[in-house]
């Protein structure tokens, strides 16, 4: 069973960054629906005190339920690349070379 209700715009704009974001999110959703916590766990096929757990911001609640609970409440999650930077890949190489040419006074 699929909840598809759309979401206005400035709820499209949120930002997770926390498990408890997340809970957050989740319960403000079930509630804007008119969901009780038994009515949505039944839905996602899991107990009341999972999405209890969850709602308060369970960091290491199984990922698939959680996905799943999403996709019961109508909400998809969509991806937002914030740099564009390369990632940092440690020190980079030194060219020993140059360092012993420059000692001696050579140029490399």
């Amino acid at each position: 069973m699929s909840t598809n209700v759309d979401i206005c715009p400035k709820e499209r704009d949120l930002r997770i960054r926390t498990p408890s974001d997340l809970g957050a999110l989740i319960r403000d959703r079930r509630t804007k629906l008119d969901l009780d916590q038994k009515a949505l766990a039944d839905m996602i096929g899991v107990s009341r005190q999972w999405l209890v757990a969850v709602e308060k911001g369970k960091p290491r609640a199984e990922i698939g339920l959680v996905l799943r609970a999403l996709a019961a409440l109508g909400i998809s999650l969509d991806t937002d690349v914030t740099s564009k930077s390369k990632p940092n890949t440690g020190p980079a190489p030194v060219d020993i070379d140059s360092i012993v040419a420059a000692a001696r006074g050579k140029r490399p």
